[in-house]
C-alpha cells in the first residue's frame, strides 16, 4: 500500500517549484523529507495531500488518483498538519479537535471516543475547554495535531510539526508519529532538525531545487556526507550521535 507521486511538475507564480518528482511512500513507515529552504518540501507535501494540483504528473493512493477522489474520501484517507496552523474562530480546543471528525459519519459516541483519544495522545485534555486564542503556540500546535489524529486517517502528513514545541513535547510528538506508523499508518513529515530526523525516520527523502536528490532507507540516505553536501555545511561527529551536528558552512 503506497502513496505515490509520479513525475510531478508544479509551477507557482511562474516559478517551477517541483521538477519531474517521482517518489513512493509506504504505509507502516515514517518518511522524513529534508532539504534547504526553498527546496520544494512543503509543495511536495501539499501535492501528496491533494491540496495542490500538479501541472504534470499524477498523485495516487494504491493506484487511485487523488484528483479522482471525492473530498470526503480524501479527507478520511489523508490528515494534513500545515506548518503554520491557524484557527479562524476562537472556539474551545475540544471543538477544534472535533473538526477532525467531519469527514466521518460514525455517530456521536464514536466521535466522542475518537476526540478523547486524540486529546489524550497529544497531552491536551487538560486545556480542552479553553479557547484556542488563549493557548500558547506550542499548546495550539498540539491541539491541531489532535485534530488530525481524531480523523484517524490512513496517512498523516506533517509540515515542520516540531517548530513550536518544547523539547519534551518534541520527543513525545515523534514517539506519537512512530506509534502511528507502528499501527499501519503512513507518516510523512518535513523536518529541519537533523538529529530528530535520524531518530524518527524509517525512510528519508532529500530535496534540493525542486528535485529529489536521494531517497531510500534512512540508514542509507542520512549520512554525514550526503547531509553536509545538501545543506552546505560540515558536520562534526559526536559519540553516540548518528549523523553529527553542523558546525560551519562549507
Amino acid at each position: 500500500m503506497a502513496l505515490t507521486l509520479d513525475r510531478i511538475t508544479l509551477h507557482m507564480s511562474k516559478r517551477r517549484v517541483l521538477n519531474d518528482v517521482s517518489v513512493a511512500f509506504a504505509r507502516g513507515r515514517v518518511t522524513v523529507i529534508l532539504g534547504p529552504n526553498g527546496a520544494g518540501k512543503t509543495s511536495l507535501l501539499r501535492v501528496a495531500a491533494g491540496l495542490l494540483t500538479a501541472d504534470a504528473g499524477a498523485a495516487a493512493i494504491d493506484g487511485t488518483s487523488l484528483a479522482g477522489m471525492d473530498r470526503r474520501h480524501r479527507a478520511r484517507a489523508i490528515g494534513y498538519l500545515p506548518q503554520q496552523g491557524a484557527v479562524a474562530w476562537n472556539m474551545s480546543a475540544r471543538d477544534v479537535v472535533a473538526l477532525g471528525r467531519l469527514p466521518h459519519a460514525s455517530g456521536p459516541l464514536a466521535d466522542a471516543a475518537a476526540i478523547d483519544s486524540a486529546l489524550a495522545a497529544t497531552d491536551t485534555a487538560g486545556f480542552a475547554a479553553r479557547p484556542v486564542g488563549e493557548l500558547s503556540g506550542g499548546e495550539r500546535a498540539r491541539v491541531l495535531l489532535a485534530r488530525v489524529l481524531a480523523g484517524d486517517p490512513d496517512w498523516l502528513l506533517a509540515d515542520e510539526p516540531l517548530a513550536s514545541l518544547d523539547p519534551a513535547h518534541q520527543l513525545d510528538l515523534l514517539d506519537r508519529l512512530r506509534g502511528q506508523a507502528a499501527a499501519g499508518k503512513g507518516v510523512i513529515v518535513v523536518l529541519h532538525d537533523l538529529a530528530q530526523a535520524a531518530r524518527v525516520a524509517d525512510d528519508a527523502v532529500l530535496m534540493a531545487d525542486g528535485r529529489i536528490v536521494a531517497s531510500g532507507a534512512a540508514r542509507d540516505v542520512l549520512t554525514p556526507d550526503a547531509l553536509g553536501e545538501l545543506f552546505g555545511v560540515r558536520l562534526a561527529m559526536l559519540p553516540d550521535h548518528p549523523i553529527g551536528i553542523p558546525i560551519e558552512r562549507r
